[in-house]
């Protein structure tokens, strides 16, 4: 049995997710060769953590164990976290800490405007942890470093990657008026699989977020994703495609579902890159300005050259 332990925070000895601890440890098969890649050790990758620490910020990069950190830290691309390392969700994929947050801070704007500044950042993506003990879900917290964002570094586009806002009225609102350039809300899975992977969401929720989105402001971007290998079928992937389709979302992105520990839900198999090569192409067809399908893509992964294709994209195809 594992436990993952984290002995970082004040409370040392913490268990980072303490509602998994008494879960039977679950397998997954071995990595296939596709899914491997190297340890991060290039100067780049040092220096982009030397900014990160030095401004006090957190990253899904590292708090998520995403497998692209070393190849978008090189080339200083970072995905920052805000409101807090740890979430009031306990979703069966992630490895983000759980627990009750603290407070918010205040500065934390300003220091991820300034980050984005040092990094010279042309395209910056900014997510967060479930803040559900906040009355707008934090809402004004991403409208407020949206626009600390905009005044530092006016040149620079914002991707944002937001929680549902479930039952916050008002608060998808706040965050659609600070206009961000690109809407993104990942469903992670098929409505079947929410039960046991995502069960505090709502899958039909998520969509109408994305939908409102569009009424709201159709010259954002609006974006999702999901991850395959949880135990979904092939015609769920493609019914999801079309609930999102009808949201009018531009962007899609699959990925391979890597498990982070033995208490986490098991991969129930590896996808090969010849179906993420299908998925990608049926995707298209139905629609979708932009896909990013393949064993490693991630939300974030080549965020700045995904933004510069889907403008062009929406260019060519106006709707």
């Amino acid at each position: 049995m594992v436990v993952v332990v984290d002995t970082v925070s004040a409370t040392p000895l913490r268990p980072r997710h303490p509602e998994k601890v008494n879960r039977p440890d679950a397998s997954s098969p071995p990595k296939p060769d596709w899914i491997r890649v190297r340890a991060p050790t290039s100067r780049g990758y040092a220096d982009t953590r030397n900014i990160v620490k030095e401004n006090g910020l957190v990253t899904v990069c590292e708090e998520a164990g995403c497998p692209n950190i070393g190849e978008c830290w090189d080339k200083k691309h970072a995905t920052f976290m805000i409101m807090g390392d740890t979430c009031t969700r306990a979703c069966a994929f992630c490895n983000v800490k759980t627990g009750m947050p603290g407070a918010l801070d205040a500065s934390e704007p300003d220091h991820v405007a300034e980050a984005t500044f040092k990094l010279g950042l042309a395209h910056i993506v900014i997510t967060s942890v479930d803040r559900d003990d906040l009355a707008d879900g934090g809402a004004e917290h991403f409208a407020q470093t949206i626009r600390a964002i905009r005044v530092r570094c006016p040149t620079t586009t914002i991707e944002i990657l937001t929680p549902d806002f479930l039952r916050k009225d008002g608060a998808l609102e706040v965050v659609v008026a600070a206009k961000p350039d690109v809407f993104n809300h990942n469903l992670e899975t098929v409505p079947s699989r929410y039960l046991n992977v995502r069960p505090g969401a709502r899958y039909f929720h998520s969509v109408r977020l994305l939908q409102r989105v569009k009424e709201l402001d159709p010259t954002i971007f609006s974006k999702s994703g999901i991850m395959v290998g949880l135990g979904e079928e092939r015609h769920e992937i493609l019914q999801v495609m079309d609930d999102l389709r009808s949201a009018d979302v531009d962007f899609l992105t699959i990925g391979q579902y890597l498990q982070p520990t033995r208490k986490h839900h098991a991969v129930m198999r590896y996808v090969t890159p010849d179906e993420f090569a299908g998925y990608e192409k049926v995707a298209y067809a139905k629609g979708f300005l932009m896909v990013s399908a393949s064993p490693l893509t991630r939300s974030s992964h080549h965020a700045g050259d995904d933004f510069a294709r889907l403008r062009a994209a929406r260019g060519a195809n106006p709707r």
